[in-house]
């Protein structure tokens, strides 16, 4: 069973690691220096949730690993982030979307998470959702003031959530990992909580004046990313991410 929980485990730091990395290129780009800071503290947030889930790793695993060793050492096809979350920053309405559709899911996820039998997820899952809340409200007032300002910031705003409406479906499609995890009582059951992200989403729209996507029973949607299986944006994120580790190996300063 350790190997499958520190797999469920590294697909949650995953997430948060490439989350974080792609927060981290606004930092000196947003469109005011409130946001930038903002963006950027979000960006920390995120790495160090990964952080704290990677040292769970290395420690369930022993074998001299390290919190470096997840993510400076291993592969695109041994990373497990959904794919939304690796896709190019985009403009500014995108990031906003992207943050927008994972914020709404961390926070349902984090309640839940904080009632798994493994002590250690549950304690990180009750920090975490302290900042999550506000990365939701930081998201979602940006939706809304998108949404209700100029023609061009709603049309950006409306089409960003229709462009990444197709990678939110991998959010609720549980793995093999999860379905392990959840019979022992330590993953937490994703379906249970669509309705209540979907509540979430639609009432933040509504308030925005933006169209809700449409919701299709069975629609395809991109997934892959919980198994291994990326886009081709991974790689050159991991490239850049990894350089100085692979050129180096164990440098520290």
């Amino acid at each position: 069973m350790n190997q499958t929980l520190i797999q469920y485990i590294l697909q949650l730091a995953d997430n948060g690691l490439i989350h974080g990395h792609r927060l981290s290129e606004w930092c000196g780009h947003a469109p005011i220096l409130e946001v930038d800071i903002a963006l950027s503290n979000m960006a920390l947030d995120h790495i160090g949730v990964a952080r704290s889930l990677y040292q769970y790793a290395a420690q369930l695993e022993g074998n001299e690993k390290t919190e470096d060793s997840y993510p400076y050492h291993r592969d695109v096809r041994e990373f497990y982030n959904v794919l939304l979350l690796e896709l190019p920053k985009g403009d500014f309405a995108e990031t906003i979307a992207r943050c927008f559709y994972f914020d709404a899911f961390q926070f349902h996820f984090y309640q839940a998470l904080q009632k798994s039998k493994d002590a250690q997820l549950a304690a990180i899952a009750e920090k975490s959702l302290k900042e999550v809340t506000y990365h939701l409200r930081f998201s979602s007032e940006w939706v809304i003031r998108l949404g209700d300002g100029t023609e061009e910031s709603k049309h950006k705003m409306q089409r960003a959530i229709h462009k990444y409406w197709e990678y939110t479906g991998e959010f609720f499609d549980s793995n093999s990992i999860e379905e392990k995890m959840l019979a022992e009582g330590i993953a937490v059951n994703i379906l249970l909580l669509k309705p209540l992200w979907e509540k979430t989403i639609a009432e933040t729209l509504q308030e925005a004046s933006i169209a809700y996507p449409l919701n299709k029973e069975g629609a395809w949607f991109h997934k892959g990313g919980k198994d291994g299986i990326h886009t081709e944006h991974l790689g050159f994120l991991l490239a850049e991410m990894q350089y100085l580790q692979r050129s180096y190996p164990g440098a520290s300063w």
